[in-house]
């Protein structure tokens, strides 16, 4: 048997950035992941920042390559029947986003955690937390063959929505909110310069699509699809043919620049929170607890802003034994859950093709996309919400 002061249970962006948060306030914790580290350093996920996220990174001192190879976007492109918007979200708000991959992240913290020295074992198996609601919560796992307990203070939960946390506490426990939309996303990464300078969301007749980037050199691109599609009915010429349909918006002369996928996948889409955050001495952060469709951009950044909340509340109790913020963390984490996906469902609803709508949803959406188009102050709601809204003690 092993301890630690915080057993933290995935090595996403969330486990990460708690483990080196932790470490800059003298507390201990332990790493554990289930897959290896080459597969957590390139599975394709998220790629857009908020400014809070960026200077969080870069006051734990993994922005130094973010900051060299971050793309630093103002403002992102509204389409719809040949009429381009844009939203200038720096003008209205003062704030900025930033194109730099989630496995890029994880690669800064994982060597970061590394290099300073903190535990952290990759191909963990057969986890299992116990005594959650007790002073001693335990976790046992496989590592290297062997059986094995880590004896803790506190148990971070930040292993994802399929994760053995969330499961951990019991269902009566538990109220679930969920929406599943009636379309996915078929994302591709491409070796291919972006066309554009900023992202791109197209509302049109045939689906939404999604024109952003990874970096000068690569492109990452969706397509609006059925809940049902085969991902084998989608070559590399009709993704293409389908990307350059519905991206083009009417502007002469303009395309999609083309190359090798690398990568494509289907991804169903769902709005999804289980509260509370909390339950005895285990805390939950990121897709543990909530799912945000991607149109919004929140998803690694609601995960960073979890635990940013719960090192805190961590700190404050090892620090003067207080467990004041140990009691609010998910209150207070979910006031900007709950704002993140309703931003996240209105960026939804604005841009998709609505299968099943009738004609009054339907102009209902058009009315919204004009008006978003027209009044500076429905595009500054839009802009605060896109870029974050600033990290607070209350939000």
């Amino acid at each position: 048997m092993s301890r630690t002061q915080v057993g933290i249970v995935g090595a996403g962006p969330g486990g990460l950035v708690l483990s080196l948060l932790l470490e800059r306030a003298g507390i201990e914790s332990v790493v554990l992941e289930a897959r290896d580290r080459d597969y957590v350093e390139r599975r394709v996920r998220a790629g857009l920042l908020e400014q809070n996220t960026v200077e969080l990174l870069r006051g734990l001192g993994v922005g130094a390559r973010l900051d060299r190879e971050g793309l630093v976007h103002h403002g992102i492109f509204l389409r719809r029947e040949g009429r381009t918007h844009r939203i200038p979200i720096t003008d209205l708000t003062g704030r900025a986003v930033t194109i730099y991959g989630q496995q890029e992240v994880v690669k800064d913290l994982i060597e970061a955690r590394l290099a300073r020295g903190g535990e952290l074992h990759f191909e963990v198996d057969r986890v299992a937390l116990h005594d959650v609601d007790g002073p001693s919560p335990r976790v046992t796992f496989t590592h290297d063959g062997a059986r094995r307990e880590l004896l803790c203070d506190f148990i971070a939960g930040c292993d994802g929505f399929h994760g053995v946390c969330a499961r951990s506490i019991p269902s009566p426990l538990r109220r679930v909110h969920e929406l599943v939309y009636p379309f996915s996303w078929l994302g591709i990464l491409a070796n291919a310069p972006p066309a554009t300078d900023e992202l791109i969301y197209a509302w049109h007749e045939r689906g939404f699509a999604l024109y952003t980037m990874r970096s000068a050199a690569v492109s990452r691109l969706y397509l609006q699809v059925a809940n049902d599609e085969d991902l084998a009915a989608w070559p590399d010429a009709r993704i293409w043919e389908e990307l350059q349909a519905r991206l083009a918006g009417g502007e002469e002369g303009w395309s999609v620049t083309e190359g090798e996928i690398v990568d494509r996948s289907i991804a169903a889409l769902r709005s999804y929170v289980a509260e509370p955050l909390r339950h005895g001495r285990l805390l939950l952060a990121g897709d543990a607890a909530h799912i945000v469709p991607p149109t919004g951009a929140k998803g690694l950044n609601l995960a960073v802003n979890d635990v940013r909340l719960m090192a805190r509340a961590l700190e404050a109790h090892y620090r003067d034994g207080s467990d004041a913020l140990l009691d609010t963390y998910s209150a207070t984490a979910l006031r900007r859950v709950w704002r993140a996906q309703e931003f996240s469902n209105y960026m939804t609803v604005l841009t998709h093709r609505l299968d099943g709508a009738g004609r009054f949803e339907q102009a209902l959406q058009r009315s919204r996309f004009d008006y978003v188009c027209e009044s500076e102050a429905a595009a500054r709601t839009l802009a605060e919400n896109y870029a974050g809204l600033p990290a607070s003690e209350h939000f």
